[in-house]
């Protein structure tokens, strides 16, 4: 999530009288008897004297120091405790969380990684080498042998002609002679950069200079040739002779990339950088080539990327930067696999997209079987059907394996599949892969016992779902290891069943406890760094899964033996002793029946307010906070203290966050509903739910808030305009889709169609009846005008609806050239400043006088 913080001032107001003095006839008759005032002054006097006595002994040198740098006016004094209620601290003395806290890292668990490292021997020999980092030292370490060292590299610049450069990244070579330095790295896109490349020769001790600007980079397996992507051409470069051996491609052009994604696919397809893969062996690479003279481009202007120069007339206008941005219903960019052959130095086109010029398939996936054919996965382009495709480099045959409709529902993108090779005495004969697929409505485990078989083995079936978040294959102990919501749609736990005995499933982490996991296996799949994420205190301890050995107190893990703890986050569990921590439960809601009569459960979680006291009467604010994107998830048992917990602290508020229909890893039929028809299941959930919390008791129904960003920035929208102020008084509506014909044309189509396929659903799903948003009481909506992701046009065109329809309940804030994050020039900071003031203004009745 992204990061929150300020300490921020909001003392809790609590009544200075006990219940049987609120009425105000009680008070008239106390007072009404003039013989009763100097009693009444000699008790007083006794009284405060008492506690005041009380009061003194108890306050802590941090209390004292914390009164007099706020101040006498920051502190009040409570009847009943003694302690002060401001918004430092609970009833019990204990701090409360606050922006202050959040953004120095104080509750923020240290979570490490491992770059395992793939070596000649990992098959036959699994040391569980990994790299990491000490004191500028990369080394590489075993989890197996902990005196095994071998020292990288010492330093965290390399010196070239005396001039030094920072390292942004290293790769070792899979034989650990060489290493792979990027340096002078520059942004690009989500996940993509470009920087300047070098090669260092371990035992030399020297570093040889690839080129300047590039994009992509990465090792043959032969840990002698590197790939890399130079302006959108392809070339390999060879460490034998430290000189480009081979240019691959020479059309590369700002219309044509070669290895290397265009924004679209980088964000909604392949998620990362590289639009290339090596064969196992190193003799063939398969890469992407995408023509993109038919997307139509979004120009964004960038408004303060320089001083302006007033001498000279420099940076007076705004930096023009163009994307290739195909929205909903426009051109594609139009991919093509193409395999190039070292040993004959030659390529060529696969020609997936050769029937569909004028309609470009999406290719969605590719990976090698074995060293000679590789699978690749392409759909139309709303994911109706997938189609499973087998390439032989050697003989340039495409067959087709599969053709598997998405039945009234959609493929999501993945890149889980995983290679089970042949091994005849496994019974195992051919090259085969898994892959998650529907089983009766719920995505489980499958297997395809040859790449070209069309249909699977099922492994696994019931009414949990299978993630994609790690699929492993231990072909010694023919284990299949995943991650599964077996037990709880909103726990994620370790399991593995044997490949030959399918249905079987064994757990690994320990189901008795509530937990989230996240796994890394070494690439021989006999160690895994197992993560705990919550919803206590994470922890991290590397487990031999092979080991005859347990554990002798169980702790995450009920199988395998734990070599060592690679963090216990035992600073993180200090810390939170001093604080009170809003308290987070997990629920169920019932919302009632659908259109079918069928019973609407939905998983929610709610944060109660330090000193939460149910018997108050119309008393507690409300926050939701929404996302609710098609197969999403923010309910979930992990561990975290942040914007939320600060919003319940400091503004006294219960926190609530439901994830409603649409919504991912509680069936097919629950997130399918919405197809094609955005916004309205999801609203009508969030709405229901406000509807649930508005009738309790302790609630104050008139100081219901719904706080969302990106697509639950569009869901707040689209709640308020269906709920026209009834139940949600306030909202919160940050870098929104406002018309899904202005989003990119992967993800909408996927969960839309295009607009001529769905006209309608598209005018339903669009933010069009403002006049209902301006039912509610007041509306924040804030946007970074250098978003490539949600252009600030959505945001525009909504305030121009705003404004032709008279509505002017709202506040707006637009971040000067800030990304879909927004954190251009301390904007994170702000955003979040504004979101607490903004709200704590809302509950306060600020805002009751625009209306």
């Amino acid at each position: 999530m992204m990061e929150v913080n300020r300490e921020d001032y909001e003392a809790l107001k609590d009544d200075l009288f006990d219940g049987r003095l609120h009425s105000s006839t009680s008070k008239k008759q106390f007072f009404k008897d003039g013989l009763l005032i100097p009693s009444m002054i000699l008790v007083l006097l006794l009284w405060g004297t008492i506690v005041l006595l009380k009061v003194v002994p108890i306050l802590t040198a941090q209390e004292i120091r914390d009164h007099g740098r706020l101040g006498s006016h920051r502190n009040f004094y409570n009847q009943n405790g003694g302690k002060a209620l401001n918004s430092r601290h609970t009833k019990d003395g204990s701090l409360k969380i606050s922006f202050e806290n959040v953004r120095n890292n104080t509750f923020k668990p240290k979570l490490q990684s491992l770059q395992w490292l793939r070596v000649l021997d990992f098959e036959t020999n699994d040391r569980g080498l990994f790299m990491t980092v000490s004191n500028d030292t990369y080394m590489v370490k075993s989890v197996h042998d902990k005196e095994y060292c071998q020292i990288l590299y010492q330093g965290k610049d390399i010196t070239i002609h005396g001039t030094a450069y920072k390292i942004d990244s290293l790769v070792a070579s899979p034989d650990l002679k060489r290493l792979l330095i990027r340096t002078n790295s520059v942004a690009n896109w989500r996940h993509s950069y470009f920087g300047t490349y070098y090669i260092y020769e371990i035992e030399d001790s020297e570093f040889y200079k690839i080129s300047d600007n590039i994009a992509v980079a990465q090792w043959s397996p032969n840990s002698i040739d590197i790939s890399f992507v130079q302006d959108n051409d392809l070339y390999i470069y060879s460490t034998e002779t430290h000189s480009i051996s081979k240019k691959i491609t020479k059309d590369g052009s700002e219309n044509i990339f070669n290895g290397k994604p265009d924004w679209v696919y980088e964000e909604e397809v392949l998620e990362s950088d590289t639009a290339l893969w090596w064969s196992p062996n190193g003799k063939f690479i398969a890469f992407f080539k995408t023509l993109e003279d038919k997307v139509k481009e979004i120009v964004i202007p960038y408004y303060v990327q320089n001083e302006i120069n007033h001498t000279n007339g420099n940076d007076l206008y705004p930096e023009m930067r163009s994307i290739k941005y195909p929205k909903a219903g426009t051109s594609n960019p139009e991919v093509d696999v193409w395999v190039y052959s070292l040993e004959e130095d030659r390529s060529y086109p696969v020609n997936i997209n050769k029937e569909h010029r004028s309609n470009p398939l999406l290719i969605t996936e590719l990976f090698w079987v074995n060293e000679n054919t590789f699978v690749t996965k392409v759909s139309d382009r709303s994911s109706d059907v997938l189609t499973v495709l087998t390439v032989d480099a050697i003989t340039q045959d495409v067959n087709t394996a599969r053709n598997d409709p998405a039945e009234e529902s959609w493929w999501e993108i993945t890149h889980d599949t995983k290679v089970v090779p042949k091994n005849p005495s496994k019974g195992r004969d051919t090259d085969g892969y898994i892959d998650i697929i529907p089983v009766d409505g719920y995505n489980h485990l499958v297997y395809y016992k040859s790449y070209q078989d069309s249909e699977p083995i099922i492994l696994t079936t019931g009414n949990w779902e299978v993630t994609s978040d790690a699929i492993s294959f231990d072909q010694e102990n023919d284990r299949l290891y995943f991650i599964a919501t077996k037990k709880s749609s909103v726990e994620r736990h370790l399991y593995y069943i044997h490949l030959s005995k399918p249905g079987k499933v064994h757990a690994v982490t320990d189901t008795d406890m509530d937990g989230v996991f996240s796994v890394s296996f070494s690439p021989g799949n006999r160690f895994v760094l197992l993560t705990y994420r919550g919803p206590d205190i994470p922890y991290q301890k590397i487990i031999d899964l092979r080991s005859k050995q347990k554990d002798h107190h169980t702790r995450g893990n009920i199988i395998g033996e734990t070599l060592y703890y690679l963090e216990k986050n035992d600073e993180l569990r200090h810390n939170l002793l001093r604080y009170s921590v809003p308290e987070k439960s997990f629920d169920e809601l019932y919302l009632g029946m659908d259109d079918n009569g069928q019973d609407i459960i939905v998983n929610s979680f709610e944060i109660l307010p330090n000193d939460f006291n149910p018997e108050l009467r119309n008393h507690y604010p409300v926050f939701f906070f929404a996302y609710g994107g098609p197969n999403s998830q923010q309910v979930i048992k992990t561990f975290s203290v942040g914007f939320n917990e600060v919003i319940a602290s400091q503004l006294n508020a219960i926190v609530v966050c439901v994830d409603g229909r649409g919504t991912g890893f509680k069936g097919k039929k629950f997130r399918s509903i919405v197809r094609d028809n955005l916004g309205d299941y999801e609203a009508r959930d969030q709405i229901s739910a406000a509807s649930i919390y508005g009738g309790k008791s302790y609630v104050n129904a008139e100081k219901i808030s719904l706080f969302g960003w990106s697509y639950g920035g569009y869901l707040t929208l689209k709640t308020l305009e269906k709920d026209a102020g009834e139940h949600f008084k306030y909202g919160i509506s940050v870098a929104p889709v406002t018309d899904w014909s202005l989003y990119d044309s992967i993800y909408t189509e996927r969960y839309m169609h295009t607009p001529q396929e769905n006209i309608d659903g598209y005018d339903n799903s669009n933010v069009a009846n403002v006049k209902n948003i301006g039912k509610c009481k007041r509306l924040l909506i804030m946007h970074g005008s250098g978003d490539d992701n949600v252009h600030v046009q959505n945001t525009m065109i909504v305030l121009d609806k705003f404004n032709s329809n008279n509505v002017a309940n709202y506040d707006m804030m637009i971040f000067p050239d800030s990304s879909h994050a927004i954190k251009y020039h301390n904007a994170n900071r702000i955003v979040y400043d504004k979101m607490l003031d903004w709200t704590r203004q809302a509950f306060n009745g600020d805002f009751e006088t625009y209306n």
